[in-house]
């Protein structure tokens, strides 16, 4: 890989899970590791001095779990990093909510190596989604709580409307102008405006809140 390095906090309560992940993200030229924190609360601290790229985050900790370390991180950081949490089930609870206090994105901790560095590159680049259909699924039934579209559905255009649905299935930009025969930079457009419109921080939010709306289904 080629580019600016990465800079990564690692946040897991274990020693061996962060020597692990320290390891395998280290031997990757464009990857740095330039911090560690063993509870939510230090995961806060280190990321407010060091200022990493993407924080990796267990949503399970001490003191402060990953869920408020999360919100804390994202609300009093201006630029803030992308977060990944980290988790051993994919339909746990405590992933969704993470991701509904702004995660960028999810990963099991029995991911491979290279998924692991791929999902890195891929919140940093901020260009798709690592969002599995099992979370999916538990936006699905938040929808099912709360039955009335909110307000923005009726203010997107047909070809928001069109990106949105696309961007919900984790094609990249390009994919998506790929499939709309439109450029790049139209569809970046297009994503811009629908962050806009659904009050969305970034493309996860977006695509959170589309299934919360029911504008898209599981089955998207």
């Amino acid at each position: 890989m080629t580019g600016p390095t990465i800079r990564i906090v690692l946040a897991d309560d274990e020693r061996m899970v962060r020597t692990a992940l320290r390891v395998i993200l280290s031997a990757e030229a464009d990857l740095e590791v330039v911090g560690e924190a063993a509870t939510g609360a230090e995961a806060v601290s280190v990321v407010r001095e060091l200022r990493p790229d993407v924080v990796l985050m267990d949503v399970r900790m001490p003191e402060t779990d990953g869920i408020r370390a999360t919100g804390q991180i994202l609300a009093t950081l201006p630029d803030p990093p992308r977060v990944v949490v980290v988790a051993t089930f994919e339909n746990d609870s405590y992933v969704y909510e993470a991701l509904r206090a702004g995660a960028s994105g999810f990963l099991l901790k029995r991911a491979d190596a290279d998924a692991l560095v791929q999902a890195v590159r891929l919140v940093a680049r901020s260009d798709s989604l690592l969002f599995p259909s099992a979370v999916r699924a538990l936006a699905a039934e938040h929808a099912r709580a709360h039955p009335e579209p909110p307000a923005w559905v009726a203010r997107l255009t047909d070809r928001e409307r069109d990106v949105l649905r696309l961007m919900a299935t984790g094609l990249t930009n390009a994919e998506i102008a790929a499939r709309i025969g439109v450029g790049p930079a139209t569809v970046k457009s297009h994503v811009a405006a629908v962050l806009a419109k659904t009050g969305a921080r970034d493309r996860t939010q977006a695509v959170i809140a589309a299934y919360e709306a029911r504008f898209v289904r599981d089955s998207a």
